[in-house]
C-alpha cells in the first residue's frame, strides 16, 4: 500500500509539473444507447450531400440497440421524413406484419436505411449521396454488433455487400460481411406493388428465423 501511495504521489507531482491542475474523471461508457444517441446528433448536422436542403427530419433508425437482426432499407419516404422514424408508411406497415409473423417486435429487433434523408420524389439513391452516408450504416453496425441483417431491396444489399448482382440474384441464401450473416430479400414497397413476390420474400425470412432461432439457443 505504501508503494501505491509513493506512486500516487510521484504520478501528481509529475502531472503539477506539466501545468494540470484538475484530473479529469472518466467518462463513463455509454452504451450502444448513448452511441446510437451521439451518431443521431452527427446525423442532424451532417451537410456531407446536398439532401440535407430538402429534408424535413433525417432518420437514424429505431430498435432494440443490442438487437440481433438488424433491418437495412434504401432511404426514408415522406412519412419517414415527416416522422423522423424508419418504416412508418405503407410499405413499414408491411415490415412490421413480417417482424409480427417472424414471432418478434419491432421492438426487439433495430431497423434503418443506408440513407438517411429522404431524396426527392421518393427517387432511387445516387451513389454519391450513399458514399456520404455508408459511414453512418456502419458505426450503427459496429455499435449494435448484430448477429443477423436482413437488407431490404436491390440499393441495401448491393451497398453493403459491395456488389452490383440484382437482388433477385442475391436472395434465398445467406451472404457474409464482417463475419455477420447477410439475407437479401426484396424491399417490402416492392412487395406491395407485386403481390406475387410476397411467398419468395417469405421463403427468405424462414431461412432468417431458423438463424435467429440457432443464434437464441431455440433450435437445432
Amino acid at each position: 500500500m505504501d508503494e501505491l501511495h509513493r506512486s500516487l504521489r510521484a504520478y501528481l507531482k509529475h502531472l503539477e509539473l506539466l501545468g494540470v491542475e484538475d484530473i479529469p474523471s472518466p467518462s463513463p461508457d455509454p452504451g450502444p444507447e448513448g452511441q446510437l444517441q451521439e451518431l443521431k446528433q452527427e446525423v442532424l448536422q451532417c451537410r456531407a450531400c446536398p439532401l440535407h436542403r430538402t429534408r424535413r427530419n433525417p432518420v437514424l433508425g429505431e430498435g432494440n440497440p443490442r438487437a440481433i437482426l438488424v433491418f437495412v432499407g434504401e432511404a426514408p419516404g415522406a412519412e419517414e421524413d415527416q416522422q423522423g422514424r424508419p418504416f412508418v408508411g405503407k410499405a413499414g406497415e408491411l415490415l412490421t406484419r413480417i417482424i409480427k409473423a417472424m414471432g418478434l417486435e419491432r421492438e426487439e429487433v433495430y431497423i434503418t436505411n443506408v440513407l438517411k434523408c429522404r431524396p426527392p420524389n421518393n427517387r432511387n439513391p445516387r451513389p454519391e449521396e450513399i458514399r456520404a452516408c455508408l459511414p453512418f450504416l456502419l458505426r450503427q453496425m459496429e455499435i449494435i454488433k448484430p448477429k443477423l441483417i436482413c437488407t431490404l431491396g436491390t440499393f441495401a444489399a448491393q451497398t453493403l455487400l459491395g456488389t452490383q448482382e440484382r437482388i433477385t440474384s442475391l436472395r434465398g441464401r445467406f451472404h457474409q460481411w464482417r463475419g455477420i450473416k447477410v439475407m437479401p430479400t426484396f424491399h417490402p414497397a416492392f412487395l406491395l406493388r407485386n403481390p406475387a413476390y410476397k411467398r419468395l420474400a417469405w421463403e427468405d425470412v424462414k431461412k432468417i428465423m431458423a438463424e435467429y432461432r440457432r443464434i437464441k439457443g431455440q433450435g437445432p
